[in-house]
């Protein structure tokens, strides 16, 4: 099993238990944001009774912990373990796009831009400690020196800065103050920068997940409050000290091997991760092209294309706006083309043209291939059937023939139905790189000629590889979305499936249930006359 697979097997695990919409490692980017609000709002807090001074650091610290542990107690607890849960997220995150493939290809900068984040994050937290100037803060401020020590341009007279007790000074307080402000407002800059690319970032989460982290949150904070150590003293450094793993690691490490060999680490590893895009040899898919004949600057497809890869331009003829496509940025989803109003299968000519289509996956080239699917799942199933045109104008009654339009990323229709359909069942089945793809006038069209019954097979909500494809094409099949399903096509004889690729059964029970309600079904469905399908 691939590590893809076996993550989103995790997933469906926590889905049943959580439900889809709240399962946290489906929302590991907003809890990352909402986790940066509680640990801002108790830092705010903590800072108001803070003393940037050698000797009131330790102090004021001591002092909000126990005078006032109802407020600057509880404050300080939840500042240190909110930061160290948006750790266990952001590496999470990290993992997560690493194993499902989510960092080549158009997604390169929102991965190069993500990586800078493990570098402010843990600087943020190393020098939270120092501030707190316990026997801890000591040990972090010298092992920081030292590591930083055998760079160029840093020397012995760095350490002895923190070593030395006459070297200590307030200003250096403020200063390092001024740094544990300053990290963190540069890390919510390239929080901002890592999701420019797309559109509408889920920057938050569901209210029962934000209510449910920040209920354990208090809990872990009064069940083992965050306390300190006894003030520092330059003089005597301790021998043997607990520290926090999730941010302090580099330092340990720097301690008991050398400053060299973890830096060497660090910045291999930095650079393996900013060049992991380029490493990939998987080949890209063409983006989306704007045909200016068809293009009438309706801006749906500016509307729709999840990661902002389409802007509007003035139209090279003079009349409106045409939709311009970033290739660097196009992911080839297709959501485009489904949301193209002349993506119309009814049109009367030889060669469809749509005003954005995929090039290697046109709206004709679909219109084709829907009407080969559904020819020969009517043949195979009935023999005898006339096959007249595009589609088969007959069949056998009683054998329901559904077309269904299947999410690559979704479960397969050949592992959930492996002898080509359930029992007493023709299956027409179109496989797209995205639900989002399929525009609803060709659920019209496979309903009018032949089809008695359309299947659209998506992702999970949160689960879609092109963020909204399941979103959309469900908004557009119910009327609420551009371009709308025709009012007068039979929405009793279409049925909207999410599978996720772990979870092949589902789209087989569905598939087998629709088709079980089709075939008892007193109404038959209209099958299309051979003039019609020979003039569609």
């Amino acid at each position: 099993m691939s590590t893809g697979g076996a993550w989103r097997r995790v997933e469906f695990g926590l889905d049943r238990t959580f439900g889809n919409a709240g399962n946290p490692l489906r929302q590991l980017g907003g809890l990352g944001f909402f986790l940066f609000w509680v640990i801002a709002v108790s830092g705010g807090w903590l800072y108001v009774f803070y003393e940037t001074s050698v000797e009131g650091a330790w102090r004021s610290v001591q002092w909000l912990t126990v005078d006032q542990w109802w407020g600057g107690g509880l404050m300080r607890s939840l500042h240190r373990y909110g930061s160290d849960a948006f750790v266990v997220v952001v590496v999470l995150h990290l993992v997560r796009e690493l194993a499902l493939g989510r960092y080549m290809g158009f997604r390169w900068y929102s991965w190069i831009s993500g990586v800078p984040t493990l570098w402010l994050v843990v600087g943020s937290g190393a020098i939270g400690y120092w501030l707190v100037w316990d026997e801890l803060g000591l040990f972090v401020a010298t092992a920081t020196a030292e590591w930083f020590g055998v760079l160029p341009g840093f020397g012995p007279a760095l350490v002895r800065n923190f070593i030395a007790a006459e070297a200590v000074s307030d200003r250096l307080f403020s200063l390092v103050a001024f740094l544990h402000i300053g990290l963190p407002l540069a890390l919510l800059l390239v929080m901002w920068a890592h999701v420019q690319r797309i559109t509408r970032p889920r920057t938050g989460v569901t209210r029962a997940l934000a209510l449910w982290t920040l209920i354990g949150l208090i809990a872990l904070s009064a069940a083992k409050p965050a306390v300190s150590l006894p003030p520092a003293d330059p003089a005597m450094l301790p021998a043997l000290i607990a520290v926090d793993w999730f941010y302090l690691a580099p330092l340990v490490a720097s301690d008991r091997l050398s400053a060299e060999a973890v830096w060497s680490v660090s910045i291999g590893l930095t650079l393996l991760l900013v060049l992991a895009p380029w490493l990939s040899r998987t080949p890209r898919p063409a983006p989306a092209v704007v045909d200016p004949a068809h293009c009438n600057g309706c801006t749906r497809c500016f509307a729709d294309c999840p990661y902002a890869a389409i802007a509007m331009a003035p139209h090279p003829q003079g009349r409106g706006e045409i939709a311009v496509v970033d290739a660097d940025r196009c992911a080839a989803c297709g959501i485009c083309a489904g949301a193209c109003p002349s993506a119309s299968p009814f049109r009367r000519s030889e060669r469809l043209t749509s005003g954005i289509d995929l090039p290697w996956l046109t709206v004709d080239m679909l219109r084709d291939r829907l009407d080969a699917a559904m020819s020969t799942a009517a043949r195979a199933a009935a023999p005898a059937a006339a096959v007249t045109g595009r589609v088969a104008a007959t069949g056998a009654p009683g054998l329901p023939l559904l077309v269904v339009f299947a999410c690559e990323r979704a479960a397969r229709v050949a592992e959930s139905t492996p002898r080509a359909g359930p029992p007493d069942t023709r299956l027409a089945v179109l496989e797209l790189p995205c639900a989002g793809m399929v525009p609803p006038s060709f659920v019209d069209y496979a309903l009018r000629h032949g089809a008695d019954g359309v299947v659209v097979e998506s992702c999970p909500g949160l689960d879609c590889e092109y963020r909204f494809g399941e979103q959309w094409i469900a908004q557009r099949l119910s009327g609420e979305r551009e371009p709308r399903l025709r009012a007068a096509a039979d929405a009793t004889r279409l049925r909207q499936v999410e599978a996720a690729r772990v979870d092949p059964e589902r789209l087989a029970g569905a598939i087998e249930a629709f088709a079980q309600e089709l075939k008892h079904r007193a109404d038959a469905p209209r099958r299309a006359r051979p003039e019609e399908t020979e003039n569609a």
